[in-house]
């Protein structure tokens, strides 16, 4: 059942509301998730409501610079981000590009994690190269807006 919630960094400077039914959550065990312990789960664009602008966060692109983490420049803490393009091997498996948010439910109101079923996410093995490069092939093709 969808609610809405309200997030927060830890100090509360980045905050935002998502309607959502978080019904699972994503752990990813490549090497910046892995060492971050974010427990995400996905939105669609409209989904989210920033209540502090994207130009008052920091902003980290890694490997293959097509996702986007979104920090407090204060706490330090990744509330949400936009997540990586799936590589030319998952979008063959079926994978769709995603373009909303994936949300850290560690930073949800009322949110018990422990309660979730778990998502894994194995992204170790998958070359930097791989991502970037199904990226920059499917860009402009349509791929990304579904």
């Amino acid at each position: 059942m969808k609610r809405i919630y309200q997030g927060s960094c830890h100090c509360g400077r980045v905050r935002f509301e998502v309607e959502a039914d978080v019904d699972h959550v994503r752990v990813c065990n490549c090497s910046v998730c892995h060492k971050r312990g974010a427990l995400i789960h996905r939105v669609p664009e409209g989904a989210v409501r920033l209540l502090t602008p994207l130009d008052k966060l920091t902003l980290y692109q890694w490997g293959s610079f097509t996702g986007e983490d979104y920090f407090c420049p204060e706490c330090g803490i990744l509330p949400f981000r936009r997540p990586s393009f799936p590589t030319e091997e998952e979008i063959a498996r079926g994978v769709k590009p995603f373009t909303g948010w994936a949300i850290n439910t560690r930073c949800l109101d009322g949110f018990d994690a422990a309660n979730s079923p778990v998502k894994s996410i194995d992204r170790r093995n998958t070359p930097i190269e791989d991502v970037r490069g199904s990226f920059e092939r499917n860009r402009g093709s349509g791929a990304l807006d579904s």
